[in-house]
């Protein structure tokens, strides 16, 4: 039998360098087709030497031959540029693609995958955020197979019953639970938050991740993200998402039902065992995880979230109840407002108000091609960053 052909899209980040850990666990059932990064050419080499995939790419630097040469020693086929993420994504060769590039930069690709068919991890909630409608209406069109590889995501899909897009009130099915560690930053007070350094943002108390995504939990961004990308995954409306604070990250959301239920995923906070889980799915296969030991972690904690604490989750029921293009200019503005300041150039605690203030200066339109989205998506980000340049004076 042939193994399942992967391609990652993105392999030199967290979720890539996780997916590769998993795959490394079974040679016997799949085998590396492409990988890519966006500029970090020596892990991008240094994976290459060891799964020896077809293709690598590097979306981000121009042809080099001498680039080229490199891996072409070792019998990798280098591609250049941000059409190549496309052409893996979409190669008939392919079977799993796991999306996995951070932001908007990933939906070309994404995209490109489901149009093509293919069995889809979709780690880049971005792409739901931006572009739903189209996204999901690709992935119907063209029967491929989006499974959410985000660990609460993934957990809500644990959760529900199989034909769960036939509508949730239909399964019985009351609320989607979406629990949110809360961040570093859980119990300070908004003023404290003024001199916050990006390496203080960047310190998540349970998950190692990249920098922009640590930012996303620590003003909870992260969250609101998820709760629009939660609409589009298990065909919800904003009133049938909560989102829960959680601190210890075991239970990584949980579905409750009409007649008194709840069911719940549970795991030690690892992206290797949604990675497994959408991989192999519907089996089960060996993830490389720490077995939970409940006794061990004793007691588990929730509250509420506070609104006026975390503006960000206020804004995202805002976007789903405005729909079209608000939830590309909502990521838009939050990707340049977060870049700001991880530069150092606004506080933490502008993020979310230069967002807010994105929203209330531009018009929403209707989500009726990809290009109506990019659009939407560079001019909020000519306003994100108009409207901080002039913060700063």
């Amino acid at each position: 039998m042939t193994k399942p052909s992967i391609t990652i899209l993105g392999s030199t980040g967290s979720i890539g360098r996780s997916t590769l850990q998993v795959v490394a666990l079974h040679p016997d059932k799949y085998q590396i087709f492409a990988l890519s990064a966006f500029n970090n050419v020596e892990l991008l080499f240094e994976q290459c030497k060891v799964f020896t995939p077809h293709y690598a790419v590097l979306a981000a630097i121009t042809p080099n031959p001498e680039l080229d040469q490199r891996f072409k020693e070792i019998g990798v086929e280098l591609l250049f540029g941000l059409d190549a993420l496309e052409y893996i994504a979409a190669h008939d060769t392919v079977d799993i693609v796991m999306a996995a590039i951070v932001g908007v930069a990933g939906l070309q690709s994404t995209l490109a995958a489901a149009r093509c068919g293919k069995r889809i991890l979709l780690a880049n909630k971005e792409s739901l955020v931006v572009s739903g409608k189209l996204l999901i209406d690709a992935v119907k069109q063209h029967h491929a197979t989006l499974l959410p590889v985000d660990s609460e995501h993934n957990a809500i899909f644990q959760s529900l019953p199989i034909n769960h897009q036939q509508g949730l009130d239909q399964h019985g099915i009351r609320k989607i639970i979406l629990t949110a560690s809360g961040g570093p930053f859980l119990h300070k007070q908004f003023h404290e938050l003024t001199h916050i350094t990006p390496e203080q943002a960047c310190k998540h108390p349970n998950w190692n991740m990249g920098k922009k995504i640590s930012v996303d939990s620590a003003t909870m961004m992260n969250k609101a993200l998820e709760l629009i990308e939660a609409c589009w995954l298990f065909n919800a409306s904003a009133s049938q998402v909560e989102v829960l604070i959680h601190p210890q990250s075991i239970i990584h959301s949980m579905v409750t039902y009409k007649d008194g239920s709840v069911i719940a995923q549970l795991g030690c906070p690892d992206m290797r065992t949604p990675i497994a889980h959408a991989l192999a799915y519907p089996e089960r296969i060996e993830s490389g995880v720490e077995i939970l030991d409940l006794a061990k972690i004793g007691t588990l904690q929730f509250e509420a979230v506070n609104m006026e604490r975390f503006p960000a989750i206020r804004l995202a029921y805002e976007v789903v109840q405005t729909g079209g293009t608000a939830s590309a200019i909502f990521n838009a503005a939050n990707e340049v407002a977060v870049g700001s300041f991880l530069e150092g150039e606004i506080p933490f605690n502008h993020i979310t108000e230069i967002i807010e203030r994105v929203l209330n200066h531009m018009t929403m339109g209707p989500v009726e091609s990809l290009a109506a989205v990019l659009a939407a998506d560079h001019q909020a980000r000519l306003v994100t960053q108009q409207i901080i340049k002039k913060s700063k004076v």
